[in-house]
């Protein structure tokens, strides 16, 4: 007997950036840049290979890849609204671009297909990033402005609202470790970053509600199992893993959220340190395969008393060998938390489409429909019918 309801929520997940092509934002610039070129090469990389450029040309083909999220049984979909677009000018709002995003929404109500929108997903205007980009105080104010505007645009055909993704992601990697735009290194900006995304979130959060009071409002939070190997000095060392990570941006959220969006990809196994896991099974990006952290993850979310949806969970898969049994053994561990009291209402997965992966450029493959990026051709892997088999009979 399976514990999901019929009013679960079926779906996959998506970015902007990182399907639409031909964005105008400080990724898109930071592709392009020399100095990025020249690592590239220095790496023996080919930069072509990490320019977005058209990405999966879903700006354009969105109907069809909707068309593709319906017959694999999706009754809902996770996707992101591109800010450079709407907003290419400080305070001037592109009109054309707001009526594309909502032949998009209706594109997806026409299929029956429920739309969760992230306002958020890590890329911003140009002229934003001139101003000091997320560290700008003025960012927090600037950010509810776009939310309510895209909140008044869409009022009528949006219920469910994400405001930021990942934030911790973001932080860690453009403010501490230096790896993405604007490549800065330093704790102090990192912790800046944070708090100026937790103003933003809650900001934006009362922009949208006095636009509609009933909106369901929460943001995706990148949280990880972290997993001691036993004894006190681990112990401690997990229970401030947890509090740093998984639960700082949390905490200072959790009053000014309808749900909780959970992005589970991480098992960290401590043993006097960080990262000590056994790796039996990894994807491509060598990113270890654990479906029963899962299980653990939502068991500790339960105490902030808040409905849970499975924002992103997902794999590098290109010979999709290993995503059915991953999908499986996930929706496994996610139903056992279930049964034990935590209120997961929703799975998407990551993600519908092969998409443009960040400082990884396209060689990995998250897609449930793969994509050939000289053709753009859509061809649907076998993973993506196996998990529609799950949908429509249970685990």
């Amino acid at each position: 007997m399976s514990n999901f309801s019929k009013d679960f929520y079926w779906g996959s997940a998506t970015s902007a950036h990182q399907v639409e092509g031909n964005a105008i934002n400080d990724w898109s610039e930071w592709e392009k840049s020399s100095e990025r070129i020249a690592d590239l090469n220095r790496w023996g990389l080919n930069p072509e290979e990490y320019i977005s450029g058209v990405a999966c040309d879903h700006y354009d083909r969105f109907r069809e890849d909707f068309d593709i999220a319906k017959s694999l049984g999706h009754n809902a979909h996770r996707f992101s609204i591109e800010w450079s677009r709407i907003e290419p000018e400080e305070g001037k709002f592109n009109e054309k671009e707001i009526a594309h995003y909502r032949d998009v929404i209706r594109a997806l109500r026409e299929r029956g297909v429920e739309p969760f929108v992230t306002l958020w997903h890590w890329t911003i205007p140009r002229w934003l990033r001139d101003d000091g980009g997320v560290l700008s105080e003025k960012f927090p104010v600037l950010f509810a402005r776009y939310a309510g505007k895209i909140g008044e645009a869409f009022k009528n055909d949006v219920q469910f609202w994400i405001t930021i993704n990942e934030p911790e992601v973001y932080a860690l990697n453009s403010y501490l470790r230096g790896m993405w735009p604007p490549q800065r290194k330093n704790i102090f900006l990192f912790y800046k970053a944070i708090f100026r995304l937790i103003q933003a979130h809650r900001l934006s959060v009362q922009a949208l509600k006095k636009i509609h009071p009933d909106f369901q409002i929460g943001a995706s939070l990148n949280i990880s199992y972290f997993e001691s190997a036993g004894g006190v000095a681990n112990a401690i060392l997990k229970w401030g893993a947890d509090r740093i990570w998984n639960f700082h941006f949390l905490n200072h959220i959790k009053h000014s959220l309808d749900f909780i969006g959970l992005n589970y990809y991480f098992h960290n196994r401590v043993h006097y340190g960080l990262n000590k896991n056994e790796n039996k099974k990894v994807s491509d990006m060598g990113w270890e395969l654990y479906p029963e952290g899962i299980y653990h993850v939502l068991k500790d979310l339960k105490k902030f008393n808040k409905p849970i949806y499975i924002t992103e969970n997902g794999l590098a898969d290109a010979k999709d060998d290993k995503r059915e049994l991953f999908i499986r053994e996930t929706l496994k561990f996610v139903e056992r938390a279930m049964k034990e009291g935590a209120d997961v209402r929703g799975y998407f997965h990551w993600s519908l489409l092969d998409n443009f992966e960040w400082d990884k450029g396209f060689r990995s493959r998250f897609g449930l429909v793969e994509i050939d990026y000289k053709t753009l051709q859509r061809k649907i892997r076998q993973s993506a019918y196996a998990f529609k088999r799950i949908i429509d009979n249970g685990i």
